[in-house]
């Protein structure tokens, strides 16, 4: 019996980015370890890979039938034939980050415009928040050039803040709540909050989300399916005490457990409610991606928003709340 179960089960292989411990993808792992693709009828499989544009690549190439990704890297490194993928699902607005200033110099930073002429730090050039960084730096009509952006990685970054050698950083936890905790960091803006996010970024925007090829998706049938699980899997990151999905994660998405526990409480408020994303929003995040830099040669966005969009699947979970 149960051999004929996994046998009518509808298999699904989904490319994740990395890593493993991303608070931005954790309702995956969490619908995996509780056995909720299971009981929708669904047979996933997670491959996990370094980074964003690794995921979006594995579905161009056929080898996944989702990613899940982000929607900069899903657009740049994920299309076929020209044509990017749709997005099915929104998981976040934003990185899950903070921006903190150095405790040395609150006093003189008190608003984004007083960072020209500053300090201000990433983990690395390729890392969700320093594309965060240009699109503030646009919203804020400020030039990248009239400040100085280093990226020391997040254990250097922690100790130039630490020493007030830079003037503010963009970080993710469990450090950026560990300085504020520390008293040796104030938040400027906070990313782990969708409505702060949506303050600083001019309105409802998505990063992260789940995207199928734009010739041959999975069936509407799985793709809801998908969608249930997913629903769950972020309500009981958004609301299951630490110690609870402690007990069913495993070890490498965990992490350290207090490390893990300051992911977790930084990402209750970070996800997309219902999965679901507005026209909108997608078409603020598409203007700040084309500030950063053109899209590839070939590939061909829609002037339309909705035509990125799949999530025929999703409305009917929505509708009968």
């Amino acid at each position: 019996m149960i051999a004929l179960l996994i046998f009518l089960q509808a298999s699904l292989s989904v490319a994740v980015s990395g890593p493993y411990t991303s608070p931005e993808y954790l309702p995956l792992r969490v619908a995996e370890a509780e056995g909720y693709f299971t009981q929708e009828g669904l047979q996933v499989s997670l491959r996990t890979t370094r980074a964003e544009p690794g995921a979006a690549e594995a579905l161009a190439r056929g080898e996944a039938d989702v990613a899940a990704t982000s929607l900069e890297a899903a657009l740049r490194h994920g299309a076929v034939g020209g044509r990017p993928p749709r997005l099915v699902f929104g998981l976040t607005a934003a990185p899950p980050v903070a921006l903190l200033v150095s405790a040395a110099h609150r006093e003189t930073i008190k608003r984004f415009e007083d960072l020209v002429g500053k300090r201000v730090t990433v983990t690395s050039p390729g890392a969700p928040e320093h594309p965060l960084l240009w699109a503030l730096l646009h919203r804020h009509q400020i030039r990248p050039t009239q400040l100085s952006v280093l990226s020391l990685g997040e254990r250097g970054l922690v100790a130039a803040l630490d020493a007030g050698e830079v003037h503010a950083g963009l970080l993710p936890d469990p450090w950026a709540s560990r300085l504020v905790e520390d008293g040796k960091a104030t938040i400027l803006a906070d990313f782990r909050r969708r409505d702060e996010a949506a303050r600083w970024l001019g309105g409802p925007t998505v990063h992260a989300a789940l995207f199928v090829r734009p010739d041959r998706p999975p069936k509407a049938a799985d793709l809801t399916a998908l969608a249930r699980a997913l629903l769950r899997a972020v309500r009981r990151v958004e609301t299951a005490p630490s110690e609870e999905l402690l007990g069913r994660l495993p070890g490498r998405v965990v992490g350290l457990k207090e490390d893990f526990v300051a992911r977790l409480e930084g990402a209750r408020e970070i996800y997309l409610p219902g999965g679901w994303v507005r026209h909108e929003s997608l078409q603020l995040s598409l203007a700040q991606i084309r500030n950063r830099a053109p899209f590839p040669k070939g590939v061909s966005v829609p002037r339309r928003p909705a035509d990125l969009l799949l999530q025929d699947p999703l409305k009917p979970l929505l509708d009968s709340k």
